[in-house]
């Protein structure tokens, strides 16, 4: 075991406090660190973070022991296994899973393509995830283009024409003003119209995306907890525009297509992975702090998400190394079903429900594999003054900001919702668009300094929070969330995900977003 050296950790106290009492001696408020009681222990856990991390090991254990971890799947239960065995080994306390169920089980069997004419070639596809199967044998279909940035009026008027057809979906002109979600669920619809329809497979990718980067693909569900009969593709790039030149010059492809997928007819089990530090003085109040075990399986899942897994699992283990109990109670949670509609994030709230009112705020990790360059509060602008401090006395570790965005592509959105701020910790991953949910997911994308320094940001803002003199926040009335992000303009997006927990014209609560 390697053991922190000295001077690294007294020069990271140094800057810790220069830049704390810097602050404090200005108009800042409340308190940096330094002057609100928790420098010192913040400079214990940085040392632990920085020299005695294992963030990595689990990476690697995860990645490649353990692999793909498709929710409902063998491995993910492989995965979720191993994250309890993790958790007690390092000392965490009331270890356990919380058992949820999936509306259904998927499985990804195989899937190829070939080009007929006007050549012959093969093409590389995969199939995105909760999506159906052509016949055992594949088919033979002419290929028909749908312009997504119009597809409305493409359903309205040329459904009647899909019929034994294989349908690519291309961009032509200005894409809607309307987009996100909402475009998001608009291809949602469009399935279900192409299924109707007769079409025999759709060419789409994820909403409608083409594959990013060059000859791979992406897998990736189509909605919220939904499951579509017909079949849909990623296909690479380079395959993808071959096609829309033929089509463009008024050549007809013909193509032979298979896609072989497996469903369950009923739920499935799936469980968070839950591990707690007890709060020495507010054991009640529970800051939740995670990533998601969940991945898709054309890869590892390294950096979507493994490196949250290991950065949540590697700031629990620097806290403890420390030997420091927080005021209030950390809670480590490594969620599954985020990639089906943050399905684990969902039922961990519905199952805490009588406890949201203790809940101070959630942390999680999910944007790659890159530095942390912000953090963003869920909406909570009102707390920007509170946790800038903070974070400008952590610059040792590279600049990070605060801002008040609310994320709904991480497991921060079904805390956002029940009233909390539901932080997360904004990356700085530019090659995250092409490893996520693709065959490059893999270890090697990884850099071990950057997940390191990521750890320890990681367990330095958890303390912090559950440490602090003062409780951070309370979660806000339904009332107060609703108006928030109707101003952020995200009502109509999460409305069209249906994830929308709230009544249209007062706020108030009609129905739990989610699973």
């Amino acid at each position: 075991m390697t053991r922190p050296y000295p001077g690294m950790i007294r020069c990271v106290a140094l800057f810790l406090f220069a830049s704390s009492a810097l602050l404090f001696a200005g108009e800042a408020t409340p308190p940096a660190p330094a002057a609100d009681g928790t420098l010192k222990s913040l400079t214990t856990i940085a040392g632990q973070g920085m020299m005695n991390s294992h963030a990595f090991d689990y990476l690697e254990e995860l990645s490649d022991q353990i692999g793909g971890r498709v929710t409902g799947s063998p491995e993910a239960q492989r995965a979720i296994n191993w994250g309890m065995a993790k958790m007690k080994a390092m000392g965490l306390e009331n270890v356990r899973a919380e058992k949820w169920q999936m509306s259904r089980g998927w499985k990804r069997i195989a899937a190829s393509a070939e080009m007929v004419s006007p050549l012959h070639r093969s093409l590389i596809v995969d199939s995105m995830g909760w999506v159906g199967s052509t016949p055992k044998a594949g088919t033979e279909a002419d290929v028909v283009a749908v312009n997504i940035n119009q597809i409305q009026k493409e359903t309205k008027e040329n459904a009647a024409q899909w019929a034994g057809k294989i349908l690519l979906i291309v961009k032509k002109g200005d894409p809607p003003q309307a987009g996100g979600a909402s475009a998001f669920a608009a291809f949602g619809e469009f399935l279900k119209a192409a299924y109707s329809a007769h079409a025999v497979a759709v060419i789409g990718g994820q909403g409608g995306a083409a594959a990013a980067g060059m000859h791979i693909t992406h897998t990736g569900v189509l909605g919220y907890n939904a499951y579509y009969d017909i079949p849909v593709v990623s296909m690479v790039a380079e395959d993808q525009r071959q096609i829309e030149r033929f089509l463009d010059h008024g050549q007809t492809v013909h193509m032979k297509i298979n896609v072989q997928n497996e469903v369950t007819s009923s739920p499935v089990d799936s469980a968070n992975v839950v591990g707690e530090i007890r709060g020495s003085q507010y054991p009640e109040q529970v800051i939740v702090v995670g990533g998601h075990l969940d991945s898709w399986d054309l890869a590892q899942g390294t950096t979507d998400d493994g490196t949250g897994v290991a950065t949540t699992l590697g700031a629990a283990e620097a806290i403890l190394s420390s030997g420091l109990k927080p005021k209030r109670t950390i809670r480590f949670v490594l969620f599954t079903g985020e990639e089906q509609g943050l399905l684990g994030s969902f039922a961990y709230v519905n199952t805490h429900k009588s406890e949201i009112a203790s809940h101070v705020a959630a942390l999680v990790l999910d944007n790659g594999q890159g530095p942390v360059i912000r953090l963003d509060l869920g909406g909570h602008k009102d707390l920007i003054s509170a946790v800038q401090p903070f974070a400008d006395s952590v610059q040792a570790f590279g600049k990070l900001s605060v801002g008040d965005g609310a994320d709904f592509g991480t497991d921060c959105g079904p805390f956002i919702l029940a009233g909390l701020p539901g932080i997360n910790m904004n990356q700085d991953s530019p090659e995250y668009r092409y490893t996520h949910h693709s065959a490059v997911d893999t270890l090697d994308k990884v850099d071990r300094d950057i997940l390191t320094r990521d750890t320890t940001v990681m367990a330095l803002t958890a303390f912090w929070i559950a440490d602090r003199p003062d409780r951070l926040a309370t979660p806000w009335p339904a009332e107060q969330t609703a108006r928030m992000l109707k101003e952020k303009k995200q009502d109509v997006i999460l409305k069209a995900a249906g994830i929308w927990p709230f009544g249209d014209s007062d706020g108030k609560e009609t129905k739990q977003g989610g699973n």
